[in-house]
């Protein structure tokens, strides 16, 4: 219980800001899930070197590389991530977040190296690569539940992407995964289609 009585998820959203280390966990994720095989896009991580760029590029740490070759739990837990994007119901999101929670080892430890200040890690210090990934981007999504923004789990809204994007702006309104490319590709679609309609309609005149 709240000291000053129960909170609502509605003003809770209001006043939280995410942490740093919530910000980063929740791009690794995007970034995982937008490597998934999907509407013409290739898998992104086809091999263990691949998955080897993946972990340096997003600085991952407590990594073995014995776990570059475990594909297959990369891509089941890479499989549970994308249906958390695109959910109307939050209900549904805090269940799903709640089963992997419970399928991982969660040890919370405050640590400090490779020149990064204090932060926490959740994934125990035996766990696998894949294992790593579910403990800290389900602690991430948790908290995204417990402030009532699940609704900031998005799927790209063009038509011919089906990339998924975490949407962190202060009013709620990225839609697009890159809005250089499907943005704007969009807007240039939507102009000139209002021209080729105010042509018409002069020619109808």
């Amino acid at each position: 219980m709240h000291p000053g009585g129960p909170l609502s998820a509605t003003h809770y959203a209001v006043t939280v800001t995410f942490s740093h280390d919530t910000r980063h966990a929740l791009q690794v994720l995007v970034d995982l899930v937008n490597t998934a095989p999907n509407g013409g896009r290739p898998e992104g991580l086809p091999d263990p070197s691949s998955v080897e760029l993946f972990v340096k590029r997003h600085e991952v740490s407590s990594v073995s590389p014995e776990d570059f070759s475990d594909l297959g739990s990369i891509y089941r837990v890479r499989d549970r991530f994308c249906a958390l994007f695109g959910v109307a119901d939050p209900a549904v999101v805090a269940s799903r977040v709640n089963a992997l929670l419970a399928e991982v080892a969660v040890r919370p430890r405050v640590a400090e190296h490779d020149g990064y200040a204090l932060h926490v890690h959740y994934f125990a210090p035996e766990a696998t690569l894949a294992e790593h990934l579910t403990a800290d981007g389900a602690m991430a999504l948790a908290q995204v539940v417990c402030a009532g923004e699940t609704e900031r789990l998005r799927v790209c809204e063009a038509p011919d992407c089906a990339s998924v994007l975490v949407d962190l702006s202060r009013n709620r309104s990225k839609r697009y995964c890159d809005p250089r490319a499907c943005g704007n590709r969009l807007n240039v679609a939507a102009y000139r289609e209002r021209r080729r309609s105010a042509h018409r309609t002069g020619n109808e005149q």
